[in-house]
């Protein structure tokens, strides 16, 4: 049976992309930060009669990473999708608050990714997924920190497709634009200050568009495609509204023309 592992689906994306899974017949390694409170995924999967195998991982831990990638074996999908947000401009982040997104939207998805792509290349197949955000195509005002990790992991995943492709390893990023989650009440949050006027034009547009957001459960579903198809792209959007916005840098929408060139490159 396919074997899949997900992260951050304690609630949200995650959790329905963990969900829609094991409803297609993947057997799902499903990990959260503390399984006390995976409440709300076991009784989802209880109320569609799916199992998950529920496990504790804080992303940014280096070895735990490691030690549950060498506990459960041979992964046959990667779905990163643990993140976290921040709303302040550069002259508001310390050091230490850019580390932190650099930490679980960039340097966590590196690691994981880098622990299941031996045993996808020896066996010949492999489907890599990175939840980033039209966030990583177009940068926004106060999302500095966030937008800057967004874009690192995307050139991460980018570069690496061509490469992991010859051994059958599938690389793809999903991106979608507001998506109505508990993601956002968990963002942190600047004063700000001298960009107080500013920062207030950016939340009153924020909350209009959030009011409108796509729902997790829809935006999963965009997820466990990219996992899942047998015609595989790099980029995918999770919307029509994340297409509009993405398209804003990206006239590549589906990533075949970069990965097309850069694939010479190596040939």
């Amino acid at each position: 049976m396919t074997l899949a592992l997900v992260t951050g689906t304690s609630s949200g994306i995650g959790l329905h992309t963990a969900i829609g899974l094991a409803k297609a017949g993947v057997s799902v390694i499903a990990t959260v930060r503390d399984t006390s409170r995976a409440d709300a995924l076991r009784s989802a999967a209880s109320e569609v009669g799916v199992e998950l195998d529920i496990r504790s991982l804080e992303v940014t831990d280096a070895a735990a990473a490691e030690g549950l990638i060498d506990a459960i074996g041979p992964i046959d999908i990667l779905v990163n999708n643990a993140g976290r947000g921040a709303v302040g401009t550069l002259e508001q982040l310390s050091d230490a608050d850019l580390q932190a997104q650099l930490d679980t939207n960039y340097l966590s998805v590196a690691r994981l990714t880098r622990l299941v792509l031996p045993g996808m290349r020896e066996r010949g197949h492999g489907r890599i997924v990175t939840v980033t955000s039209v966030g990583g195509a177009v940068g926004q005002p106060f999302a500095d920190a966030y937008c800057g990790a967004k874009f690192a992991v995307e050139g991460l995943m980018q570069s690496l497709a061509p490469v992991v492709a010859p051994f059958g390893i599938d690389v793809a990023i999903v991106e979608p634009a507001a998506v109505a989650s508990s993601f956002t009440g968990s963002v942190e949050r600047y004063d700000g200050g001298a960009y107080q006027r500013q920062l207030d034009a950016y939340l009153e547009r924020t909350t209009a568009s959030f009011a409108q957001a796509q729902s997790a459960e829809d935006a999963a579903k965009t997820v466990i495609e990219a996992a899942t198809t047998s015609e595989p792209k790099f980029r995918w959007q999770t919307s029509e509204a994340a297409v509009r916005f993405a398209g804003l840098s990206l006239a590549d929408l589906d990533g075949s023309r970069v990965i097309g060139v850069t694939s010479e490159w190596i040939r």
